[in-house]
């Protein structure tokens, strides 16, 4: 796919998955969040960068700790997204918080301006992700530390089989190289090519649980990375794909419902001085 056409599906696809983004996948996706905020120091004061933040689910915690002398900035290449975490912001007096529409791999900041970046599940998504870690570490004042979550390895996350359902039924592959940094030694080689030292990287195995059939449903077609082929089909073929998709995690169903296994590699590291 382009990189201009996969911006594009990312652009107006998170648009359509921002109403059920947050209800679905808060409390999966916290487990991560919970682990990166551990791994990052931040102090008082510091100016911070959350980038493909979404609805800002880690964005607000971290203005917590940041306190009302520093600041968050948060990105995201969704207009939606964005729309929704400024309202969310103004309902909480967020003050120091502030988010705008971006895309990752052109960062509209000058150089050495945070102290931190974060990226939570969105390195995957972009087209020329080398671009965007490299506009990450631009950013960075040196000395600055980067903080990264992705998706583990393809076969420990058993929702995967949702991108074959949808790329058999459209014209070209959805996330063609989602799992791409699953695997820890790729995620570190980038890392240091870019010029990031002090690399770590811990997995971080889970469940994504869901009560309901229609919750695991929502979560992966209508508030995940296929929601934009996931809209424009037929009622049809969206019971045929709920269906497919229910057979391929049958075997995660029990008495407390559905829990399914996910995997999550998470990574910090920092901008050496200097740099």
């Amino acid at each position: 796919m382009k990189p201009e056409l996969q911006r594009r599906v990312q652009r107006y696809g998170w648009d359509k998955a921002s109403n059920y983004y947050e209800k679905y996948w808060q409390d999966q996706l916290a487990p991560a969040h919970r682990k990166l905020i551990e791994s990052i120091d931040i102090s008082k004061g510091s100016a911070l960068l959350d980038i493909a933040c979404g609805s800002g689910q880690l964005t607000f915690p971290l203005a917590e700790m940041v306190g009302k002398n520093g600041t968050i900035t948060g990105t995201d290449i969704s207009d939606e997204m964005v729309r929704i975490s400024n309202q969310k912001a103004k309902e909480l007096d967020a003050d120091n918080t502030l988010f705008v529409q971006m895309d990752s791999e052109d960062l509209r900041f000058e150089d050495g301006q945070f102290d931190a970046v974060i990226c939570s599940l969105g390195l995957m998504y972009f087209p020329n992700p080398g671009n965007a870690l490299k506009e990450m570490f631009r950013v960075l004042k040196p000395g600055g530390k980067l903080g990264l979550v992705v998706w583990g390895n393809r076969k420990n996350c058993g929702w995967a089989d949702v991108f074959e359902i949808v790329d058999a039924r459209v014209k070209s592959e959805v996330c063609p190289m989602f799992f791409q940094f699953g695997n820890e030694d790729i995620l570190t080689t980038t890392l240091t090519l870019v010029g990031f030292s002090e690399i770590n990287c811990s997995q971080i195995n889970t469940l994504l649980k869901y009560n309901e059939d229609m919750d695991a449903c929502v979560a992966v077609f209508a508030g995940g990375p296929v929601a934009l082929a996931y809209n424009k089909f037929t009622d049809d073929v969206k019971n045929e794909v709920h269906l497919e998709y229910l057979e391929s995690i049958k075997k995660y169903k029990s008495m407390n419902g559905i829990e399914i296994p996910g995997e999550f590699l998470v990574c910090t590291a920092t901008k050496p001085n200097g740099s």
